[in-house]
């Protein structure tokens, strides 16, 4: 009970670490299933039908289910930590965010046993995603699955701009923030303004497809282009949602491990500004191929390769980071370290889809899939583990396996360049994505049988990791306040696993990497900013809970045009925001005599 209820920001990031970690398993199961079926010409391994469910799902999957939430995951487990609030600015909203994300990802889910996947691709492209061209009810769940997902997402996004912006600790100015929470920042307003784009789009054909309006269908006056539009307006950036707190993750843990300050803080702010900046300017380069004409293609072309330019002042101040650093190889670190020239190589493929006449020859093919797969894998994904070995002790009090973690790097590592590195040969040399077979004596067999055996090498790194997971949750929970001994920041001054009011007392910040400044003077914790006095908690709600199952049943009724079910889920919710509404809850006090004892119990 303690966990449907919980508001405390720990538990949810622990909540939404095992929530993302399954769909993380799922989707992983999905990519496996279709490097099967392409590891050999003419396989009969799944039939076309099962293979576009999978590619659709797998997409899905990864991007909403999997790489979001493990965001989130890291986002709730360190940002009040770091910045020294004791808890996230609306603990309520929090804990909504994670059911109704959990929800949206159920229903997409039950799809596989409800009579069909949605099978549009990911993109869900029109007329292939209207009801003409994908009759059963597949891309219905698709379309209010993501929807009530999105629901979380965006809150989670309003909840940390609001921490960040009003509960920073005493001293800690917007220039003294650590790397991650900054690019957490920038990463929570571009949610604010790429996901409502991507709810317009759902919403729009969810009319088309439930209540046959006309918005994409061009028989009756709508726009299939419109629906591209929408959706890159909010893909382009999702992209730059996901890497974000990746660039974040990395500036940490390298800076950690080098046991140095990291290099041009104040440029590598800037550029994370303009990252998500240009962000917003770039969405046409997926559709250079769609006629809009020289003009558009010119001005998408160059504020995409614009973008190169921030991003390559971040990797130039790693690499000044670490030189000259007595550098630490942990597993946090190593994945850190494999994270820089793998994603240099994601984004020199990006300059070159940039440029509109190349792309003409790239779009569709295996080298587009290649490309994205090098930035998500292997920067997203990298960042996510690289995350997880750093942040672990201080979520679970338990150091992660070394020797288990290395192992996982290695065959993640080598399995990851040897699924994507050789797909951009493939598709040079012709093979389209997203074709569930193809014909012997085209030159592509030895490739994608290269791609097959290190996507499960992939499998097989991932498996490692939770194999450290268990091992290491049978150990004591020992971790001491600081496991790395070199913690820069305020998450590294208080126990691990943090107790549940974060700080017995506030912090005072006295400047940038704010507990290494205090070591550097000869102190071990930092020099608090208030007395120390009874300290307001808020109190446990089952109404998220509820909520979110409210979203959840009117879903299903909205799809079988069950209104009368649809109308209850709303009344369930509804009814919740009124209960929450009148009920005045001022949530309790921990009093100074009880501090000792209060620890998270994770």
């Amino acid at each position: 009970m303690d966990w449907l209820t919980t508001v405390d920001h720990k538990k949810i990031g622990i909540l939404y670490l095992i929530a993302g970690g399954f769909f993380f398993l799922i989707g992983g199961l999905e990519a496996i299933l279709i490097r099967v079926q392409l590891w050999k010409p003419l396989n009969d391994f799944v039939s076309a039908n099962t293979y576009n469910e999978l590619l659709t799902m797998h997409g899905t999957t990864m991007i909403f289910l999997a790489a979001m939430p493990l965001l989130f995951a890291l986002m709730n487990a360190v940002i009040p930590l770091q910045i020294g609030a004791r808890d996230v600015a609306f603990p309520f909203l929090n804990s909504l965010g994670f059911w109704t994300f959990f929800f949206g990802g159920v229903l997409l889910n039950i799809s596989w046993f409800a009579g069909g996947a949605p099978d549009a691709g990911w993109t869900s492209y029109v007329p292939l995603a209207g009801s003409t061209y994908s009759e059963g009810h597949g891309v219905d769940y698709y379309v209010i699955g993501l929807q009530i997902a999105g629901i979380g997402t965006l809150i989670g996004g309003i909840n940390f701009l609001a921490t960040i912006i009003n509960m920073r600790a005493p001293g800690m100015s917007f220039m003294r923030m650590p790397m991650f929470t900054w690019t957490i920042f920038i990463t929570s307003a571009l949610i604010l303004f790429a996901f409502p784009a991507l709810t317009v789009g759902l919403v729009a054909l969810m009319f088309d497809r439930l209540f046959d309006a006309n918005f994409f269908n061009p028989d009756n006056g709508g726009n299939t282009v419109l629906w591209e539009h929408i959706f890159w307006i909010f893909g382009h950036p999702e992209v730059y949602i996901l890497i974000l707190p990746a660039f974040g993750v990395i500036s940490e843990v390298i800076s950690t491990f080098s046991r140095k300050r990291l290099f041009g803080y104040s440029s590598m702010v800037f550029a994370t500004v303009l990252i998500g900046f240009l962000g917003f300017m770039v969405w046409a380069h997926h559709m250079f191929t769609t006629g809009l004409g020289p003009v558009a293609n010119a001005l998408f072309s160059i504020a995409t390769m614009l973008i190169a330019v921030p991003t390559g002042i971040k990797i130039f101040n790693w690499l000044f980071t670490m030189w000259g650093g007595s550098i630490r190889f942990t597993s946090a670190n190593l994945f850190a370290v494999g994270f820089v020239p793998t994603f240099v190589m994601g984004g020199v493929t990006g300059v070159m889809l940039a440029s509109a006449p190349a792309d003409f020859q790239y779009h569709d093919s295996y080298f587009v899939v290649a490309h994205f797969h090098y930035v998500i894998v292997g920067g997203l994904v990298l960042g996510i583990f690289a995350g997880l070995f750093y942040w672990w002790p201080k979520m679970f009090g338990r150091v992660l396996n070394e020797t288990l973690g290395k192992i996982c790097f290695w065959l993640f590592f080598i399995g990851f360049h040897l699924t994507f590195f050789v797909q951009h040969f493939l598709g040079l040399m012709g093979m389209p994505r997203r074709i569930y077979t193809y014909l012997d004596g085209l030159g592509f067999n030895n490739m994608n049988l290269i791609s097959t055996v290190g996507a499960i090498l992939m499998g097989l790194g991932t498996i490692a990791f939770l194999i450290n997971v268990v091992v290491t949750s049978m150990k004591p929970r020992n971790a001491s306040n600081d496991p790395w001994e070199d913690g820069r920041t305020l998450e590294w001054t208080i126990p691990s696993p943090a107790p549940e009011y974060n700080f017995a007392q506030t912090p005072l910040v006295r400047g940038y990497d704010a507990f290494w400044k205090e070591k550097m003077e000869g102190k071990n914790a930092m020099t608090p900013a208030e007395p120390l006095g009874p300290i307001h908690m808020p109190s446990p709600s089952i109404l998220p809970l509820i909520m979110s199952i409210g979203l959840f049943i009117n879903g299903f009724g909205l799809m079988y045009h069950q209104y009368l079910v649809a109308g209850l889920g709303l009344a369930i919710t509804f009814g919740c925001m009124v209960v929450r509404s009148i009920k005045d809850d001022h949530g309790f006090h921990i009093e100074p005599d009880e501090l000792h004892d209060k620890g998270v119990k994770a």
